[in-house]
C-alpha cells in the first residue's frame, strides 16, 4: 500500500509548509505550487486506482514479490526499513522545494512561470503516457480472453518516442518544483529530485530486465530498445537494427 503515500504526503506537506506560523512566501507562488501539487496528486491517484481496477491494493507490486522471495523470513523487517521508513524520508526530501517556496517572500518572476509550465507539462505527459499504457494492457487482456495472440510491446503514441514516457513526465514534475526552489535561492533542494532520478534509473533497468525475461516479447523489445529513446522522447533510430 506504499503507493498511496505518494498521492497524499506531498499535498499534506504543501499545506503544512504554507500554513506554518513561521512561513514567509509570495502568495501567488505558494498558491500556484499548492494547486499544482493537488493536480499532480489527483492524476497519480486516478492512475493508481485505474490500474488497480478501482480497488484498494488489487495487485501487489511485482518488485515486492521478488524481494520477498529474495529475503525470505527476513523480509518483514527488511521491508520496514528499506521500503517504508526510507520512503517517508524520501518523500520529505523530494518535497524540499515546496518548503523553500514557503520560506522566502520574493516577488513572482519569469522563472516561476517557466517552473509552472514545466510542472504542468510533466503532469500532462505522465497522464497521457499512463492512459496509453492502460489502454494497451486492457486491449491485450481482451485479446487474451478471446484466445488471440497479444501485442508484445506498446510502440505507439508517446511510447513511440520514449520507452518510458510516464517516467519522463514524472521527472519533469519534480524538476519543475526544483526550479521554484532554485528561484527563491534554495538551489540545494535539488538533492531530493536528483536521488529520485537515480532511483528511477535503477527501476528502469529492473523493468526492462523483466520485459526481456518474457519470451514472447523479448525479441521485439530488444529491437524497441535499439530504436527508441529511454526517457526523453526523441525520433526513432534504425541505424543499429
Amino acid at each position: 500500500m506504499i503507493d498511496l503515500y505518494w498521492t497524499v504526503i506531498p499535498v499534506m506537506l504543501a499545506h503544512y509548509y504554507a500554513t506554518h506560523p513561521f512561513a514567509k512566501s509570495n502568495i501567488w507562488r505558494s498558491t500556484v505550487v499548492i494547486l499544482l501539487t493537488w493536480l499532480w496528486s489527483i492524476r497519480l491517484t486516478h492512475s493508481y486506482f485505474r490500474r488497480e481496477n478501482w480497488q484498494w491494493g488489487e495487485r501487489e507490486d511485482w518488485r515486492f514479490n521478488e524481494m520477498r522471495i529474495q529475503y525470505g523470513k527476513h523480509w518483514w523487517w527488511i521491508s520496514f526499513f528499506v521500503v517504508y521508513v526510507s520512503q517517508q524520508v524520501f518523500l520529505i526530501g523530494i518535497c524540499l522545494p515546496i518548503y523553500a517556496v514557503n520560506s522566502i517572500d520574493k516577488p513572482w518572476n519569469s522563472w516561476d512561470s517557466i517552473a509552472t509550465l514545466v510542472c504542468l507539462f510533466g503532469i500532462v505527459v505522465a497522464y497521457f503516457a499512463d492512459t496509453q499504457l492502460h489502454e494497451f494492457m486492457r486491449k491485450n487482456t481482451i485479446l487474451k480472453e478471446l484466445g488471440v495472440d497479444t501485442v508484445p510491446n506498446l510502440d505507439s503514441g508517446l511510447w513511440r518516442y520514449s520507452r518510458h514516457p510516464n517516467y519522463f513526465g514524472e521527472q519533469l514534475w519534480w524538476w519543475g518544483l526544483v526550479i521554484f526552489g532554485w528561484n527563491v535561492g534554495h538551489g540545494w533542494t535539488f538533492i531530493g529530485s536528483f536521488i529520485n532520478s537515480m532511483c528511477l534509473a535503477y527501476v528502469t533497468v529492473l523493468v526492462e530486465q523483466k520485459m526481456l525475461k518474457q519470451a514472447f516479447r523479448a525479441k521485439s523489445y530488444r529491437m524497441y530498445q535499439k530504436s527508441t529513446s529511454v526517457w526523453i522522447p526523441w525520433f526513432k533510430s534504425y541505424k543499429n537494427l
